[in-house]
């Protein structure tokens, strides 16, 4: 982040930052200040976030409070958010590291095409997977959960129902992972943080993107595009993003012990089920929003097409692969381990 943006945000939270958790520990009080890209009305604000600070504060009968920031409120970009917490900006941020490609690179093999199922069986697998892979990506951080959502479908202006619709287009993902599979179908892979998407398609910078339902409404796809594509078969989605809710160190290690048993008891394993449940569950408000528009039409792109398609991905793995070896990364050896571990909770 640069000096001015540190700034910008530090000057912004002063006073925020007086109450935050340099409070001495025999007060036993803190407010941590939560950082976020998303508005307060999508769907992972009101569902996750929201209830999540007021659980905390609950379970801390008062003495935790979360403060939290929506829509970049503090400053800066979202790619930038892992930096604010990771430096101390700010205490929790909610985010994807794939908004800044690279930065997270072990937790890349659940993002790549068609190895996803569903939130809950890969949200659950990331905290096996996390246990196991995700120290070196999370150090610096207090890691509160690594989850995914439903699954990314097309969302386009144009319709898509078979593979070759699709060349020629420009089309927005979030991962690096997802502009290459763009990229292997035939479009032009453009990778721009949620913030910008309805701009980017009001003024023709992009001709669609790949999201799920849940958090159409907060970028007025359901406006701003007609046509919604998914995928025939056990495997209604391209693929997923992944997310992490993080904690700077710091900050977590300054709070007093009764109040760093309340953030683990709200934190990893012990809620990963209810946020993969929750993840699959706001799909359907998100989808209602999206056909309440009479001029949206809904398309299925059929088994024949898909398996054009898987075929066509091959090389994004490949890719993945040669870019893991730079880093001295075993990529098969994590995307088997990744599979592995999706399956083991889908059954």
């Amino acid at each position: 982040m640069t000096k001015k943006i540190y700034s910008t945000v530090l000057a912004a939270t002063a006073v925020a930052a007086v109450a935050a958790v340099a409070v001495p520990a025999q007060s036993q009080a803190a407010t941590l200040r939560m950082h976020t890209f998303i508005p307060p009305v999508a769907n992972p604000a009101k569902t996750f976030l929201i209830p999540w600070a007021k659980k905390i504060e609950k379970d801390s009968a008062g003495a935790l409070k979360i403060q939290p920031f929506w829509a970049m409120q503090l400053g800066g970009r979202a790619p930038q958010l892992l930096d604010q917490v990771r430096d101390g900006v700010v205490d929790i941020v909610w985010t994807l590291p794939g908004f800044t490609p690279g930065r997270m690179p072990r937790v890349e093999p659940f993002e790549l095409p068609f190895v996803h199922k569903d939130a809950l069986s890969t949200t659950l697998a990331l905290q096996d997977y996390g246990t196991k892979h995700l120290g070196p990506d999370l150090k610096g951080y207090k890691p509160l959960l690594i989850h995914a959502h439903a699954g990314f479908l097309f969302q386009t202006k144009k319709p898509i129902t078979k593979m070759s619709d699709i060349k020629g287009m420009k089309l927005r993902a979030a991962s690096r992972g997802g502009v290459w599979l763009l990229n292997a179908l035939g479009a032009t892979g453009i990778g721009l943080p949620l913030p910008q998407i309805p701009s980017a398609l009001s003024k023709g910078v992009i001709d669609g993107v790949t999201l799920p339902y849940e958090i159409a409404p907060a970028v007025k796809t359901p406006d701003l595009v007609s046509h919604f594509s998914d995928l025939a078969g056990e495997q209604p989605r391209l693929g997923t993003n992944v997310f992490t809710f993080l904690m700077n160190e710091n900050s977590y290690n300054k709070l007093p012990k009764n109040l760093q048993a309340v953030i683990d008891k709200n934190a990893g394993g012990n809620i990963a089920e209810m946020a993969g449940k929750n993840w699959d569950a706001i799909e359907a408000p998100g989808l209602a929003v999206v056909k309440s528009k009479k001029k949206n039409q809904f398309h299925t792109i059929p088994a024949d097409e898909v398996a054009k398609m898987k075929a066509a991905a091959q090389p994004v793995f490949e890719r993945w692969f040669a870019e893991m070896k730079k880093i001295n990364v075993d990529g098969p050896a994590l995307l088997s381990d990744a599979r592995d571990m999706i399956a083991k909770h889908s059954k």
